[in-house]
């Protein structure tokens, strides 16, 4: 007996989808998708009629088609937004440099404008020199830092108003699981927003909240999107690792379980004086802080001055670095981040 569509009841199902469990046609797939995605984006204000809005593209699944769908959501619904794919070159041979080639394409084919900012140009590092400098243990703690800086600063370059990026159901989730394990409550209040930052200058959004992973595999597959599937060539130590383990487990008992986590961060009462540091700016390079050196300038002056793992250390340790109490041979510039200039200039 052939499987009809739940939706369609005429054309033969084509698959199951992960999240419902439900028998799709592959355009009644494609619209549930895309009609999902257009609700989170409704329902989360997320943008506003001439808002210029820099997708992050690193070439993978999630932004490829993230940005595929964004475009085509903007022509049905006219939502009158300027998309912009921004990429972050992190310097890391073999991966990135590949991945970059994807987002070009993409970027003809889907005719939007693209701009790429590099790590090496912003901080004089690549993370395949810091990884030879701190290890493989504590490199994602300078890559997620940088990075996320670095989307900051080329959207700032584009003049975008707000930046949009391909988090899914599963790394929301995933986070926070992290945050529960951690037992950081603070950051437990809003790693399920839709929307940070909302009061700077610059909102980061995340339209696909509530859209599987899976699902996301799924729509590229079926779409024949053109996007670069190999993992990051440093990420296998890292702590989301565990955490993402742990979710396909039990998502492989109840598939619900990743939406449920979800909820159940959103529902979660914290007292309101568990609360996220006060926010203020950078010293050095003006980015926005809860100390008066961001974590960028303190990671990046730990790699100049030889002693990165006393950046990523406890406070105390962090103390030591500005300091300078420990006997030095020599002792490198410091770089300054410019917020007005994407290269930095060495302060001796």
């Amino acid at each position: 007996m052939v499987l009809k569509c739940r939706v369609c009841q005429t054309a033969r199902a084509s698959l199951k989808r992960p999240k419902t469990g439900h028998p799709l046609c592959r355009d009644c797939f494609y619209r549930a998708f895309e009609d999902e995605v257009h609700r989170t984006i409704v329902e989360g204000n997320i943008f506003q009629r001439g808002d210029t809005v820099a997708i992050g593209a690193s070439g993978g699944k999630d932004s490829t088609v993230l940005a595929y769908v964004l475009k085509l959501l903007n022509e049905r619904h006219d939502y009158g937004v300027n998309l912009i794919l921004l990429s972050v070159d992190e310097g890391i041979r073999g991966y990135r440099d590949d991945s970059l080639e994807t987002v070009k394409r993409n970027q003809m084919q889907y005719d939007l404008p693209l701009k790429i900012v590099s790590y090496k140009e912003l901080y004089g590092w690549t993370m395949d020199e810091i990884v030879a400098a701190v290890g493989l243990k504590n490199n994602c703690t300078f890559c997620g830092v940088f990075r996320r800086q670095a989307l900051d600063r080329g959207a700032m370059a584009l003049k975008a108003n707000k930046v949009v990026t391909g988090h899914n159901a599963d790394d929301i989730a995933e986070t926070v699981l992290m945050n529960i394990l951690r037992g950081d409550i603070a950051r437990l209040k809003r790693c399920t927003a839709i929307m940070t930052g909302a009061e700077g200058d610059l909102p980061r959004a995340k339209p696909f909240k509530y859209t599987y992973e899976k699902e996301i595999v799924m729509y590229a597959y079926f779409k024949k999107l053109d996007y670069f599937s190999t993992e990051c060539t440093y990420s296998p130590n890292a702590y989301r690792g565990f955490a993402r383990t742990l979710l396909k487990d039990l998502e492989t008992i109840r598939s619900a379980s990743i939406i449920d986590i979800i909820h159940s961060g959103e529902a979660l009462s914290v007292k309101s004086d568990v609360t996220l540091p006060p926010q203020g700016t950078c010293v050095r390079c003006g980015y926005l802080t809860s100390s008066d050196l961001c974590k960028a300038c303190v990671l990046l002056e730990g790699l100049n001055k030889g002693q990165p793992k006393l950046a990523i250390g406890k406070k105390v340790h962090e103390a030591r670095l500005r300091s300078g109490d420990e006997e030095r041979s020599a002792v490198p510039a410091v770089a300054v981040i410019d917020p007005k200039s994407k290269l930095k200039q060495p302060q001796p």
